[in-house]
């Protein structure tokens, strides 16, 4: 099968290599790609992921049957809806199907209407309403853009002096409308699921570090580390979440004309009344997939194309029994302002590691020099038998990588291992 990966961060390179390891792969192409998903796939340049015709007719040329989305903006853009058009099979959903994460208002209203657990919200049109909501309501408050944030667009305000000034900086970007959600307590945890209309096939489960620096201190991020499976949540509770959260979302999607097809994110917050949805993402977490890729098994072609053509219920995933801990090697400064360009040395001496395999975000070759080019670069990614020794593979492997210019947190699962929290240096 010929195949097309969309993308160029640390989640594609870790589907790269896992969709390369298919006996029905044929030609395999990844548009942009980055290095690391040049040594699985022949990289395509001179196309915008938003140019859907010129894609579309790409892919026609060059005999492409499936197309593998990776990040969310095509997915909300509609690049499917045009892929499938042409009879060219898309792993990912449709645009009406997509905003569940294209607009968090939308999900919040969908939740509200099928009794789906989620935090109480109000959606709010002017400051001077999100102002008065806020007062009556008091904080710790939950402040949310609309629309597609990257995984940064949300403030968990203390004070409500902070959500105000949230408020304020959502209207003066440019937003329209702002969500108000209650604070959940509890400890979150990222279930994913297959759908194809209303078949749901459980696909894995990870917790992330979304906070810059140790002890879970400092700005939101994209992500600094994550480990799958995770711990806290059980069998029973994964089920509980599926039958009380993704089960009627696929339902309701489907009854209004719109079915979800690809592979859902919920983002789940476990309180003491039991899971409730945070947000969905319509497509792979970024670093949670590279974790679920080194536990999976099977064949990631067979998975991905029968989900995408409506035959996911002949499908029965296979997993690895062992754990998978990834550590976000990102350039110094970031989320904020940081230098790229700095090279990096030494990665074939960190996958010399037992069991470690380093995934590739933000690099690019600078003549026969790998480079640093954005703000999360590499994802220093280790199995083990125990979720310890995935933690310690991962740091062993990141420690032997010569690059200066970079850092990393160093407590990356010190929730589900028992560790004390450690302070930011």
């Amino acid at each position: 099968m010929n195949i097309l990966l969309l993308g160029s961060g640390g989640r594609e390179h870790a589907l790269a290599w896992k969709l390369a390891q298919s006996p029905s792969m044929g030609q395999f192409y990844a548009l942009p790609g980055n290095p690391g998903i040049g040594q699985h796939a022949e990289l395509i340049e001179g196309i915008p992921l938003s140019a859907h015709d010129t894609l579309v007719t790409w892919c026609k040329d060059h005999g492409i049957e499936m197309v593998v989305v990776g990040p969310e903006a095509p997915l909300v853009a509609g690049l499917v809806d045009r892929l499938e058009a042409e009879g060219i099979a898309a792993f990912g959903p449709r645009a009406a199907a997509a905003r569940l994460e294209g607009s968090k208002l939308f999900t919040k209203e969908l939740c509200k209407a099928n009794n789906i657990p989620t935090a109480g919200f109000a959606r709010c049109t002017s400051l001077e309403e999100a102002e008065a909501y806020i007062r009556k309501e008091g904080a710790p408050i939950v402040v949310k853009a609309d629309g597609l944030m990257a995984g940064k667009g949300v403030v968990v305000a203390m004070t409500p002096e902070e959500a105000i000034t949230a408020v304020e900086q959502v209207f003066t970007g440019g937003g329209t409308e702002v969500l108000i959600e209650e604070f959940m307590e509890g400890e979150e945890a990222s279930l994913f699921c297959l759908v194809d209309g209303e078949t749901v096939l459980p696909f894995g489960s990870a917790q992330d570090h979304k906070r810059a620096f140790d002890g879970d201190l400092g700005p939101n991020t994209g992500g600094m580390g994550a480990y799958s499976p995770a711990p806290v949540l059980t069998p029973e509770l994964e089920q509980r979440a599926i039958e009380e959260i993704i089960r009627p979302t696929a339902k309701a999607m489907a009854a209004a004309g719109t079915p979800y097809r690809g592979v859902l994110y919920a983002g789940l917050m476990l309180t003491q009344h039991g899971p409730k949805l945070v947000e969905y993402n319509c497509r792979f977490g970024d670093p949670e997939c590279q974790v679920l890729m080194l536990r999976f098994t099977g064949d990631l072609v067979d998975v991905l194309h029968a989900t995408a053509t409506g035959r996911l219920a002949e499908i029965t995933p296979s997993w690895s029994d062992e754990h998978a801990m990834t550590v976000v090697y990102a350039s110094r400064g970031y989320p904020g302002p940081h230098q790229i360009g700095s090279e990096i040395r030494e990665l074939d001496a960190a996958e010399a590691e037992p069991g470690v395999r380093v995934f590739q975000a933000g690099t690019r070759m600078k003549g026969t020099a790998l480079v640093s080019n954005g703000g999360r670069v590499l994802n220093v990614t280790a199995t083990g038998a125990t979720l310890g020794e995935a933690q310690t593979r991962a740091y062993e492997a990141i420690a032997r990588i010569d690059w200066p210019d970079g850092f990393y947190r160093t407590d990356i699962g010190w929730r589900a291992l028992g560790q004390p929290a450690k302070a930011a240096d």
